[in-house]
C-alpha cells in the first residue's frame, strides 16, 4: 500500500515536454508603436508543469519536476530551477530551450504574452525523457513519499510524439496513480481517450479541442470520450467542474468580484490545487474545485506566474459555488 509524507501529500511528479524561460516586464502603460523604459525583466524557469511544480513546492508537497532542457537558456532555467529549491531532473538536449515574454501594463491591467515555439526533439532524445519519467516513477517510494500523482502540463514542441500525453496516462495508471493532463489540441482528446483522471484546459483550448463552442457540451463531449473529472478555467467567470460520475451536473466556482493582477500562471495554480487535492486522497470534484479556484484567484495577484498569494484561503471563503443540471 502506497503511503504518503509526514504533510500528508503524496510525491506529485510533473512533466513539461515544452519548457520556457519565462521572461516577464512590467510596463506603466503599453503604448503601441513606441519606445519604452522599463524594471529589469524577471527571467524564472517555466511551462505549465514546472509552475505547477513551483506552486506545489511552495505550498509545502513533495514535487519532482521532470523537463528536457538545452542551449543557454536551457542554462538559465536549469540554475534558477535550482535556486529556487524545486527538486528536478532535467533531461540534456541538443535544441535550445524556447523563451515565454510576458508583458504587464500595470496602468491598464492587461497581460500580453509572446510565447515562442518549442524546437523539435530527437527521437533519442524523446525516448531519453521517457526513460526519465519511468525512472522517477520506480524509484520514489523506495524513501517516502510515494508517488501520487503523474501531471503532464503544456504545450508540445515540433514533431512530438501525438500519443505522448496518452503514453503518460497511462503509464501512471500502471503504477496505481491518478493522472492530471493539462494541454490543447488533439492532445487533450488522445489523454481523454486514455482515461486522464483530470483533464484542465481553459474555455479557447477546450473549443479548439472539440470544435465545440458551448463548454459544458464540449467537457460532456472529453467524458463521454473517457476523462474522469474536467476543470474549465474561465477567467474572471471563475471555474466549471464536471464529473464522470455526474456527466449531466455541472459545477461552478467564482468569486464576486474581478480580481486585478498577473493571470498568466492562474491556469498552472489550478492545475497544482487539483494535483494537490488528489495526491492528498481527496477526489470530489467539490473539492477539487474550490481548491483549484482559489489558487487560480491567487496566483493573479502575484508578479509572476509559479506563485499564488497568501490570501488564498480568505478568497476560498468569499467563493460562490453553485450546481446545475445540464
Amino acid at each position: 500500500m502506497k503511503t504518503t509524507s509526514a504533510s500528508g501529500t503524496a510525491l506529485i511528479i510533473t512533466v513539461t515536454p515544452n519548457p520556457a524561460l519565462d521572461v516577464t516586464y512590467h510596463v506603466d502603460g503599453i503604448r503601441l508603436g513606441e519606445s519604452h523604459r522599463v524594471p529589469a525583466g524577471t527571467d524564472r524557469a517555466g511551462g505549465k508543469g514546472l509552475n505547477v511544480a513551483r506552486v506545489a513546492h511552495e505550498q509545502g508537497c513533495p514535487v519532482l519536476a521532470i523537463a528536457p532542457v538545452g542551449g543557454h537558456n536551457g542554462r538559465l532555467l536549469a540554475a534558477e530551477l535550482t535556486a529556487s529549491g524545486v527538486p528536478h531532473r532535467l533531461v540534456p538536449v541538443t535544441a535550445g530551450t524556447r523563451r515565454t515574454i510576458t508583458f504587464v501594463d500595470t496602468r491598464s491591467g492587461q497581460t500580453s504574452i509572446f510565447n515562442e515555439h518549442g524546437a523539435a526533439l530527437t527521437a533519442s532524445e524523446w525516448d531519453a525523457l521517457a526513460g526519465e519519467i519511468e525512472q522517477s516513477l520506480n524509484h520514489a517510494g523506495r524513501e517516502a513519499p510515494f508517488p501520487g500523482v503523474l501531471v503532464g502540463s503544456g504545450s508540445l514542441p515540433a514533431g512530438a510524439p501525438p500519443q505522448f500525453y496518452a503514453a503518460l496516462v497511462r503509464l501512471a495508471h500502471s503504477h496505481g496513480i491518478p493522472a492530471v493532463i493539462d494541454t490543447s489540441g488533439p492532445g487533450m482528446l488522445a489523454a481523454a481517450r486514455a482515461g486522464a483522471d483530470l483533464l484542465k484546459p481553459n474555455r479557447e483550448e477546450l473549443h479548439q479541442a472539440t470544435g465545440i463552442q458551448d463548454p459544458v457540451t464540449a467537457s460532456q463531449e472529453l467524458l463521454r470520450l473517457g476523462a474522469r473529472r474536467i476543470l474549465v478555467s474561465a477567467g474572471e467567470d471563475g471555474m466549471l467542474a464536471f464529473d464522470a460520475d455526474a456527466p449531466s451536473v455541472c459545477w461552478a466556482a467564482r468569486l464576486p468580484h474581478p480580481l486585478q493582477g498577473n493571470p498568466t500562471g492562474a491556469g498552472d495554480a489550478a492545475g497544482a490545487a487539483a494535483a494537490v487535492e488528489l495526491a492528498s486522497g481527496r477526489e470530489s470534484i467539490r473539492s477539487i474545485l474550490r481548491s483549484a479556484t482559489s489558487w487560480s484567484a491567487a496566483a493573479v495577484l502575484m508578479p509572476v506566474a509559479g506563485q499564488i498569494s497568501p490570501r488564498y484561503r480568505e478568497l476560498e471563503q468569499e467563493l460562490i459555488i453553485t450546481e446545475r443540471a445540464v
